[in-house]
């Protein structure tokens, strides 16, 4: 989920959807079902609610451009303005979130592309309300903007109205802003819908190594690359390189045309650095995120042993790019199928944290988790949740390994974070990508504990289990950093012009060297990284990355907080998930762990929770048997 200080939500999450009105006759076939949220597309309902949804915009809109900025006069005028952009809220979720379901699972149907364009025009309109809100706050004087606050009406929504007082310091005039809103369709926006449409059909041919050939979607190079014969890990790495190699120049020129928007948006909006968006929308200071990079950086050397362990696995001292993912080569391993994951997944919810499985148990019987390998889908996992009728859904890609199980694990702790909060206020659930990672890894860790509690599952399977865990926390601490620094130094170079393809070739080759040090294997960087993940080119979130680390250090304390006190930690739990969207992060943790995220003994403590999992992992390798002829 996507969104800014004004309220303006992007949602990122056998039936058959009937498809109408479209040129080509085509019936899409979907896992989840989305009949809650229209009951065809493009049937009268959801028509009739998309022309009422852009009415309404349009007549707030022109009622709050006809307003005074707030004042003790138009008090009332005002609170009715933003009641009633509260409903258009929940009502422009749902409508986003369906159609990005929709094109997300068939990217190759043109009339789910055409609708998605759409939305990004109807979200332009919304904007143009927020321009309004933003001059509303900013005009206000310190005691109106308090008496306004404080209204019994807006009661659980001063946060979010101090964000967007704070945000609106930084705004150009209404006109420009305005402006700004309807270029974006046509600009950013359009840039990232192309890089979308672009990666969704994008295919590779992959060579496996008994010589069999086979073109795939993208989508399904992740599994590959997690595949424990590192053979197969190399071709999909290689074969999908080749074909990121065919759109690069397109990849490259989106990347280029997003960072220099932001900074042109930056220069024009009176913002000195880049980051300073990036820490706002993450609800977080500077003081936080140098504190938790200083500890990273003073901790490396444990991820690094993670990867020479990872290493050791494979006859080797070094790691490639390619065998970040890579799951331990343990011979014999079986295919979990698709019943046996969700049960895997209900079983260790039940176990450890029943009020999760009982949620999981609506899950599956609603139907809410597409998870199919098909062409045409797009890569990647996301949770996407509907304010209208609080319901979520999962989309991701299931291989049929337990890297997929632990994904059906994360998206499912996304879910239960929104069902918590389902009853407050939608301006009190607009929660940071700092806060929004915390349920998802605590998902994750339920899962691993509940798989090395079971007596039921041999060393081999608890093997796989600590391999994910440690193998995880390298990813977190070693290749989200170097998205981070590789952001950093990309929108530095692009104040002086644009990058060509080599340049970000050597600018991501350099930044990995430079963060994973001798432990990545001569030549074994990923020269297209910039262009194959997809996180780069998210166009309403700057600096999509660094909160992934953020929320996963934070959800591994929470969870070492949860083993020490059991079951009566649960409701700080919940509480915590509450106030995601009422708080900054540091001032969330602080309320409801007592803990402080300004200070990097936090985060290194965090870290160190990997210790253990760390030794558990190099203490049971000898006691199995790993398959080192597959290099």
């Amino acid at each position: 989920m996507e969104h800014d200080g004004a309220g303006h939500i992007r949602l990122t999450q056998k039936t058959i959807i009937p498809v109408n009105n479209l040129e080509q006759d085509t019936v899409s076939e979907m896992n989840w079902d989305l009949s809650s949220f229209f009951p065809e597309f493009g049937g009268s309902e959801m028509r009739e609610f998309k022309e009422s949804l852009k009415n309404d915009i349009s007549e707030l809109t022109q009622k709050a451009y006809e307003l005074q900025g707030l004042c003790e006069d138009n008090g009332d005028e005002w609170e009715e303005v933003f009641s009633k952009n509260e409903d258009l809220l929940k009502r422009f979720s749902h409508f986003a979130s369906y159609i990005e379901c929709l094109s997300s699972a068939d990217s190759r149907n043109e009339e789910y592309l055409r609708e998605e364009a759409e939305v990004s025009l109807l979200g332009a309109e919304y904007t143009k309300l927020g321009v309004e809100l933003f001059r509303a706050l900013r005009e206000a004087s310190d005691k109106d903007f308090s008496s306004f606050a404080g209204r019994d009406t807006l009661c659980g929504a001063e946060y979010h109205l101090e964000r967007i007082r704070e945000e609106s310091q930084r705004m150009m005039s209404r006109d420009k802003e305005v402006l700004a809103a309807e270029l974006s369709v046509d600009g950013i926006k359009a840039w990232g819908r192309l890089y979308d449409s672009v990666s969704g059909k994008l295919e590779f041919d992959m060579e496996y190594p008994d010589g069999r050939r086979e073109r795939l979607p993208m989508s399904s190079r992740r599994s590959l690359m997690e595949d424990s014969d590192r053979r197969v890990r190399k071709a999909a790495f290689e074969g999908g390189n080749r074909g990121w190699e065919t759109v690069e120049d397109i990849a490259c020129a989106a990347l280029n045309a997003i960072s220099g928007t932001r900074l042109t948006l930056n220069r024009n909006r009176g913002i000195d650095h880049f980051l300073e968006v990036a820490l706002f929308q993450s609800a977080i200071t500077k003081r936080t995120l140098d504190a938790m990079f200083e500890a990273i950086y003073s901790e490396i050397e444990l991820p690094r042993r993670i990867l020479k362990t990872k290493a050791s696995t494979m006859n080797s001292d070094t790691i490639a790019w390619y065998d970040l993912g890579a799951s331990l080569p343990v011979r014999g391993q079986e295919r979990l199928s698709w019943g046996e994951a969700k049960s895997l997944v209900k079983s260790s919810f039940d176990s450890a944290y029943p009020a999760l499985g009982k949620f999981l148990d609506m899950v599956y019987d609603g139907n809410w988790i597409e998870w199919e390998m098909r062409a045409g889908k797009r890569p990647g996992g996301f949770c996407t949740t509907s304010l209208l009728n609080h319901e979520s859904r999962i989309f991701m890609t299931y291989n049929e390994n337990m890297g997929d199980v632990l994904t059906l694990a994360h998206e499912a702790g996304h879910a239960f974070h929104s069902y918590v909060i389902k009853d407050l206020r939608p301006y009190a659930v607009q929660y940071p990508m700092t806060l929004a990672e915390s349920a998802s890894t605590f998902g994750e860790m339920i899962l691993s504990r509940g798989v090395m509690k079971e007596g039921e599952f041999s060393k081999e399977q608890k093997a796989l289990i600590l391999d994910m865990e440690v193998g995880h926390g390298a990813i977190y601490l070693m290749d989200i950093p170097v998205r981070f620094e590789f952001e950093k130094s990309l929108h530095e170079e692009r104040k002086s012009g644009e990058l060509s393809v080599s340049r970000l070739k050597e600018l991501m080759v350099h930044t990995q060297r430079s963060v994973f040090g001798e432990v990545l294997e001569e030549g074994g960087e990923d020269p297209l990284f910039w262009a194959s993940k997809l996180h780069f080119y998210i166009t309403g979130v700057t600096f999509y990355n660094f909160p992934y680390t953020f929320g996963y250090l934070l959800s591994r304390e929470l969870f070492s907080m949860f083993e020490q006190e059991g079951a009566d930690f649960l409701p700080k739990y919940e509480q915590f998930l509450m106030l995601t969207g009422s708080d900054t992060a540091p001032n969330v943790a602080r309320r409801t762990i007592s803990r402080d995220l300004e200070s990097p003994e936090f985060w290194v403590e965090a870290i160190n929770t990997l210790r253990e999992p760390l030794e558990k992992y190099e203490a049971i390798l000898p006691d199995i048997t790993v398959d080192k002829t597959v290099e």
